[in-house]
């Protein structure tokens, strides 16, 4: 029996462990204003601060010590201009003298560069880091052969806490002195530090209560480079991770309080703010449309399903195309009828991080003026147990006319994805479709924590989603989907049942399953994220909860369509 974002039921302890670290995410800002930060101290500014991060945790995926996760945030960060800023500096290991590029600096700041370089605490290791007297920050870049954009953003992600500790609120960043612009140029240099920083700047506190002894977000952050295209990236990289913070705010709000309408309420909220166009399909509308997969799945709660569409509508779009971007947003999932066990339930508000990875992407696209019609579509329910509830054994007709057999209630999200694709597709027209969903646990028992899985027949598309996922650092696995696996969902009863079965190739049923909502001759793509939408340990980028994933890399790819 298989299910979607949970574990299969039946697998055992290692695998219901693996549920556990699915999180939320959604709305915070750059500016930070869900609050506090999680941290008891912030030290005054000394003449030299040092730190290392011990080699096992410099050589895992974004790892980090564990004090970063006790360190304070700021209230805000931007660019500008500021007075008397430091110096942020790099230099990778292996290095025998200063180079040229950093003299000239060197000299300007009274040697200070030279003498943190001498400083028995730094060798240019990934995650050294050395601030000299009040001007000069110098971090190590690591390896020459290892350094990437990735590497760039963790050292952003390392760099935020130290900079707050040391009560240090203007730097200008200098790494495209000793960065290789092959490496990276000034653009995407500043892009990836930018996002380092600001995603590393959010904290889950914004339901502390008075027994909280977290100490307040404080003070402000100002990037500035002598470099124009580091300027314009780090401008980017804030918007992308303002973004990114935004969909965490909103995953990692309970149930008790996100339940659908309130997501609509959000969505309508953030468009106003950003000229999004938002439309809310109401229950009794999705009644009319014929949803009944969004219908039966959300009927069972108190609180009935909708469907929220936001629109980006440049003035001056690239002509021929319009990109759908569709979001499973399951507020909670109980399992329904075939219920949850053995606390799996537990961890289930997470089961709309799709819903706001794309809620955050178009609020990127929007703020960065990208110049794509983009559509958001986000179908949005709880799945309770009531005597409304949908139960196995129904048969449900869906928006396309297809009828679904239901095996088991817990896989339901793509009942709700499958009439928003069939919509999207109908009433948009899409060039290109992409649904973002924690669909599946099977997807991190194939692929861990590591990326997540991709389904796209598209050639086209595919190499985009790639190239994009490369850029940002959100990485994708390609999965096979053949017609088999179509012929495998098909049903005794009507024409395709919700679930296999059997639990074999679980990840590529769902995606076999979504298939038969989209129009032939649209190129789609179907991400199943439940692997990598949130982390239950702190990393350079993350604290302990939802990640975002997916915002950054949907933003990327809508910058690439048409260009």
């Amino acid at each position: 029996m298989s299910c979607d974002f949970c574990i299969i039921k039946d697998e055992t302890s290692q695998i219901l462990k693996d549920s556990k670290t699915f999180t939320g995410s959604v709305e915070s800002s750059i500016s930070h204003s869900c609050g506090g930060g999680h941290s008891a101290h912030v030290s005054s500014h000394c003449s030299q601060v040092a730190a290392r991060v011990d080699d096992q945790q410099r050589q895992g995926n974004h790892a980090r010590p564990s004090w970063r996760q006790e360190q304070p945030v700021y209230r805000s960060i931007r660019t500008g201009s500021p007075r008397k800023p430091a110096i942020l500096v790099g230099l990778p290991t292996q290095i025998s003298r200063l180079p040229k590029a950093l003299q000239e600096l060197d000299e300007a700041h009274g040697g200070r560069i030279s003498a943190a370089r001498r400083s028995r605490m730094f060798n240019g290791k990934a995650g050294d880091l050395i601030i000299e007297g009040d001007d000069v920050i110098l971090v190590g870049l690591g390896d020459r052969e290892q350094l990437d954009q990735n590497a760039i953003r963790s050292l952003g992600g390392r760099l935020a806490g130290r900079l707050h500790q040391a009560d240090l609120h203007a730097v200008d960043v200098q790494l495209h002195r000793t960065v290789p612009e092959q490496v990276a140029d000034g653009d995407a240099l500043g892009q990836a530090l930018a996002e380092g920083i600001g995603l590393s700047n959010w904290r889950v506190d914004f339901f502390d209560g008075k027994a909280s002894k977290n100490a307040a977000a404080s003070g402000s952050l100002t990037l500035t480079s002598s470099d124009q295209e580091v300027r314009g990236g780090m401008r980017r990289g804030l918007i992308l991770a303002e973004s990114t913070n935004e969909a965490r705010r909103i995953s990692a709000t309970p149930p008790n309080i996100c339940i659908p309408s309130w997501v609509a309420q959000q969505a309508r909220a953030a468009a106003k703010k950003t000229g999004l166009q938002c439309k809310v399909i109401s229950f009794a509308e999705a009644v009319k449309q014929g949803m009944g997969g969004l219908v039966n799945v959300g009927k069972g709660s108190a609180h009935k399903p909708c469907m929220i569409i936001l629109e980006h509508r440049p003035s001056r779009p690239r002509a021929g195309h319009r990109l759908v971007l569709v979001g499973k947003t399951m507020t909670y999932d109980s399992g329904g009828y075939s219920l949850k066990i053995n606390n799996s339930m537990k961890g289930m508000k997470y089961d709309m991080n799709g819903g706001s990875a794309v809620l955050g992407a178009i609020l990127a696209i929007a703020r960065l003026k990208v110049p794509v019609n983009v559509t958001a579509v986000l179908p949005c329910a709880e799945n309770l147990v009531s005597g409304e509830a949908y139960r196995p054994d129904d048969i449900i007709t869906m928006h396309n006319g297809v009828t679904v057999e239901v095996t088991n209630t817990d896989a339901e999200g793509r009942l709700i994805l499958g009439d928003a694709l069939s919509w999207s597709c109908r009433k948009l027209k899409p060039t290109a479709i992409i649904d973002v969903a924690t669909l599946t646990g099977g997807v991190v028992v194939g692929l861990g924590h590591f990326c997540a899985g991709m389904w796209c027949e598209d050639d086209g598309l595919r190499e985009q989603v790639e190239a994009a996922a490369v850029s940002t650092g959100e990485r994708v696995w390609q999965m096979p989907l053949w017609e088999e696996h179509r012929q495998f969902m098909q049903a005794k009863h009507a024409d395709i049942w919700n679930s296999g079965p059997s639990r074999n190739a679980h990840p590529i049923q769902g995606a076999a399953f979504l298939s038969y909502f989209v129009d032939k001759g649209i190129p789609w793509t179907h991400l199943d994220i439940a692997g990598v939408s949130a982390v239950e340990k702190p990393d350079d980028l993350h604290v302990v909860g939802p990640t975002g994933f997916g915002v950054r890399l949907l933003a990327e790819v809508a910058a690439r369509t048409g260009s």
